[in-house]
């Protein structure tokens, strides 16, 4: 019967979409916790303090430095990583999660071209074309009025502006964490986001410090534990299966986006969101199964 179920769901599917429904369900947590007036600084703080104390620990079972040997690069993947992830966190607290969760998953035109640009990587056929299709479909979601004659219900302009430019910003972490990878440990690579983000949140949160109740601290530990089984997850994953079938698979997030955000926030997409989503998704399935 095991080998059976492995036949029909591979054991890389199985841990991608653990990784998807945690990341999903992390994203649910961070738009319920903020309904607590919780500023999205704290939220992300929160986040890095749970990242901190299990990154740490890895580190440490390793018996590796904690420091690296590339500081500078690791410094700037740990600032990269903060930006991305706060303006993740802003985006999906202001957008439907659906929504946000789509904009997300534009990060890999932005990674072709950083990679273009940093790491003289060419840019395959396959990827021109997701190109255009998430352009495409990036029009047709957010402002579907430039291309059809009829007023229809926009995204908050600031919103998806901040979340592609969080989705930019992790291109740049992803590009800094390929070059890191082959000089650095995978635990002290990961070590040095909350180790950055941390103190610069506190910092940047300031006066506006908002104490949790009950019900929001267990929120805000729930999106520390959820990234990291997502983290988790998706590390497994990648193990298990050729990394361009995982990437794949972890597009399934956006179907648990759109229940999650229907059953919880009451949150129904619209026709324009199916129809933008279904161009990004089709030219980011393209650009990874198709390599050539």
């Amino acid at each position: 019967m095991l080998t059976e179920l492995n036949r029909i769901t591979p054991l890389g599917l199985r841990y991608m979409l653990l990784s998807a429904f945690g990341f999903s369900l992390m994203a649910a947590c961070v738009k319920a916790v903020s309904q607590y007036d919780i500023p999205v600084l704290e939220i992300v703080a929160a986040r890095a303090i749970v990242s901190l104390v299990i990154s740490y620990l890895d580190v440490k079972r390793k018996r590796i430095s904690l420091w690296g040997e590339h500081k500078t690069l690791l410094i700037a993947r740990g600032a990269a990583g903060f930006v991305a992830l706060l303006c993740g966190y802003f985006a999906m607290t202001t957008l439907p999660l659906a929504e946000a969760t789509m904009l997300k998953h534009l990060s890999p035109i932005f990674t072709a071209l950083m990679a273009l640009l940093f790491l003289k990587e060419q840019i395959q056929r396959s990827t021109m074309l997701c190109i255009v299709l998430s352009i495409i479909g990036l029009v047709i979601m957010v402002k579907p009025d430039l291309i059809f004659s009829s007023t229809v219900d926009e995204l908050p302009l600031i919103s998806v502006i901040v979340a592609l430019f969080g989705s930019l910003v992790a291109a740049v972490a992803y590009v800094i964490v390929r070059r890191l990878s082959q000089v650095e440990d995978s635990s002290v690579i990961i070590f040095y986001f909350p180790l950055i983000a941390l103190p610069i949140s506190v910092v940047l949160l300031g006066d506006d410090f908002v104490m949790p109740g009950f019900e929001a601290l267990i929120l805000l530990l729930l999106v520390g534990i959820f990234t990291q089984i997502g983290q988790v997850g998706l590390t497994k994953a990648l193990q298990h299966e050729v990394a361009g079938k995982a990437t794949a698979y972890s597009y399934v997030q956006v179907l648990f986006a759109l229940i999650l955000g229907w059953a919880l926030f009451s949150e129904v997409p619209t026709f324009w969101t199916f129809a933008g989503g279904g161009f990004i998704i089709s030219g980011a399935l393209i650009n990874v199964l198709w390599k050539r």
